[in-house]
């Protein structure tokens, strides 16, 4: 059989499943979504937000990208989060990277990789950023799952920056940004950091509203 007819078939077993708990499982979320949360992670197959946190359809507002970025000029990022949050009216935006990130391993080497290297460069600014630190530690393991933990706190700052969270602050009093680390050797999600609405930020990134 070609493997992506298990799929379809592992989707009709799901199907089954879901409807012999709760007739109206589908309908019942088939008109309206009202996550709580929005999820920016990595694109990396092993970590399936769902099932680490515990979740089921309908909790979590899904964006992936490699080595969970967040980029101002990427447009799809910033329209997922826009939508999350004006739209949806989420509580919290959680930005989850994971030890052994082929992105942030990637990002420390300076192999010729293509178009992605317009990506990673994002992450060797995180590195040039906290040079002093990574540098005291000799061991490149530990090295590297210290810049995915500052690649996260690093993503996190960026989403306080956006006008975008920082409308939704002033109007509705959330959202909650939080930066988490998941270790695929273990299965458990290390908090690195959180923001809370209304921080101060640095003055060149605070945006003033008053005028609207």
């Amino acid at each position: 059989m070609d493997a992506y007819k298990k799929l379809l078939l592992a989707n009709k077993a799901w199907v089954l499943d879901k409807l012999s708990v709760r007739e109206d499982y589908f309908r019942s979320m088939a008109d309206v979504q009202k996550p709580e949360f929005m999820w920016i992670g990595c694109s990396d197959s092993r970590v399936p937000a769902e099932d680490i946190t515990g979740t089921g359809p309908g909790e979590l507002f899904v964006h992936r990208n490699i080595a969970n970025l967040v980029v101002h000029t990427d447009f799809n990022m910033l329209s997922v989060l826009q939508y999350a949050v004006e739209v949806l009216k989420i509580k919290h935006v959680i930005v989850c990277g994971h030890y052994n990130c082929g992105g942030v391993r990637n990002a420390l080497g300076n192999r010729d990789l293509g178009l992605i290297n317009k990506w990673l460069r994002n992450i060797k600014d995180v590195y040039r950023i906290n040079a002093r630190e990574l540098e005291t530690i000799a061991d490149p393991q530990i090295r590297l799952e210290r810049l995915v933990e500052l690649n996260v706190s690093e993503q996190v700052q960026h989403l306080a920056e956006t006008s975008i969270v920082q409308k939704a602050w002033r109007r509705d009093g959330h959202p909650y940004l939080h930066g988490w680390v998941y270790d695929i050797r273990t299965g458990y999600l290390k908090e690195i950091a959180m923001i809370k609405p209304g921080t101060q930020l640095d003055p060149i990134y605070q945006f003033n509203f008053d005028t609207e």
